[in-house]
């Protein structure tokens, strides 16, 4: 019997050979943190030692909250500088560079076949890379920076086919909405998702990048795509360390194969307050919206900013509509200017924040107020989510997005394409 991705990884990191649902122990390449780091430091204290094990692994981004908002989130990126300087830590980038998984994946760490683990859910999305990534808590990124090592249980696959060609106005965002909605949240629960098919192997990189990241909202503890030609090609110039592609046998066991036809289905919609309550842009066509958001890890990189500029260009917001844009990071953001798609969104109205999180997390940079409704690109809609527990999300690809934003209620950007 063959082997998954994920136990061929495993297998190799444990040193010694190991199947679905066997627990091993791991010293991974890499581990990410955020702006989570003040906490995790704070427990890393508890511990009583006064040196990590190797500060060569860390990664620590500030992204949630930057520049600080609050005295709080002031003092927490202070004691992560004093921290990151204390423990000599060489892979640390300020509020300037933007949010962590893009940053993480622009400067080469999001390598193939690597092992990756990040304080943050969505670490997943280095999947798209051909790495096993997986969101840990806190305490587990303290314990792993005082050891070295962390246990992991290996996890069981899904294979997810995905077949057809993306018909025009359907991009990623929709596939992966579709998937979660006919699937549910939590129907990839501490399981492996991989990604095949035609239409996989046509994703661009950054496609590839919006399906990996919203893995973790049906459950997955990491997903995966097989790297080709584009992601050697990304890495080229940045990787931080040499890579070995790896990938699941022919014979390789499965817990389940999903296929799924892309060819005929439209934009799709998450609906509040849960990302599986997704239904086709149709069934919600008309609803008004106060806000709208185009960024985040999911959707804020130069692709999704092209194309919401491509259907922006020559038209105006509607005046009840507030559009937040946040290129996904500091080179997201210089190569938009360089195309002229920043001028595209200032002219039409909308309003652009620094690299960052931003209001995604509902700490500060377009909170929402009771009873505001938001169209947003993010991963998640849940109650609260972007600021009062009496606001809605919905979830949509930029071109939704933005097309609904110039009408000023959901509508179907084919309309505009």
């Amino acid at each position: 019997m063959g082997k998954t991705f994920s136990e061929k990884i495993l297998s190799q990191k444990a040193g010694q050979d190991v199947k679905a649902g066997e627990v091993v122990t791991v010293s991974p390449d890499f581990i990410l943190s955020h702006d989570n780091a003040a906490a995790i430091i704070q427990e890393f204290k508890k511990l009583g030692l006064k040196k990590v094990k190797s500060p060569h692994k860390i990664v620590i981004i500030l992204d949630h909250v930057v520049p600080a908002s609050t005295e709080k989130y002031a003092l927490n990126h202070k004691n992560i500088r004093e921290f990151v300087s204390e423990q000599t830590i060489k892979n640390f980038f300020d509020i300037n560079c933007g949010i962590c998984h893009q940053v993480f994946s622009e400067k080469g760490f999001a390598l193939p076949g690597k092992l990756i683990l990040g304080s943050d859910s969505h670490t997943t999305t280095y999947g798209a890379f051909g790495a096993f990534a997986a969101g840990i808590g806190r305490s587990e990124v303290a314990s792993f920076w005082a050891t070295d090592k962390i246990w992991l249980r290996v996890p069981e696959t899904i294979k997810i086919e995905i077949k057809g060609k993306l018909p025009p106005g359907i991009y990623a965002k929709d596939v992966i909405l579709k998937i979660i909605g006919d699937e549910g949240a939590d129907r990839a629960n501490y399981r492996a998702v991989e990604f095949f098919g035609e239409a996989a192997k046509n994703f661009s990189l950054a496609s590839r990048m919006v399906v990996a990241n919203m893995a973790a909202e049906m459950g997955a503890k990491n997903s995966y795509f097989v790297p080709d030609e584009e992601t050697i090609s990304f890495l080229k110039e940045r990787k931080k360390d040499e890579f070995q592609i790896i990938t699941s046998d022919d014979k390789a066991s499965y817990e389940a194969i999903i296929p799924i036809d892309i060819s005929s289905i439209e934009p799709q919609v998450a609906c509040p307050h849960t990302v599986d309550n997704v239904k086709p842009v149709s069934d919600v066509e008309g609803v008004k919206f106060h806000q709208a958001l185009l960024g985040t890890c999911t959707n804020g990189r130069l692709e999704d900013l092209e194309v919401a500029a491509r259907i922006l260009k020559g038209n105006k917001i509607h005046p009840r509509v507030r559009v937040l844009v946040i290129p996904a990071s500091s080179e997201t953001y210089l190569l938009a200017l360089r195309e002229g798609i920043i001028d595209v969104f200032l002219e039409s109205g909308c309003v652009i924040l620094n690299p960052g999180c931003g209001p995604c997390l509902g700490a500060h940079q377009g909170i929402l107020a009771p009873g505001e409704i938001a169209l947003s690109t993010a991963n998640r809609n849940f109650r609260g989510r972007m600021g009062s527990k009496d606001s809605e999300i919905f979830l949509a690809s930029p071109a939704t997005v933005v097309a609904s934003s110039i009408k000023g209620e959901i509508t179907d950007p084919r309309k505009f394409l």
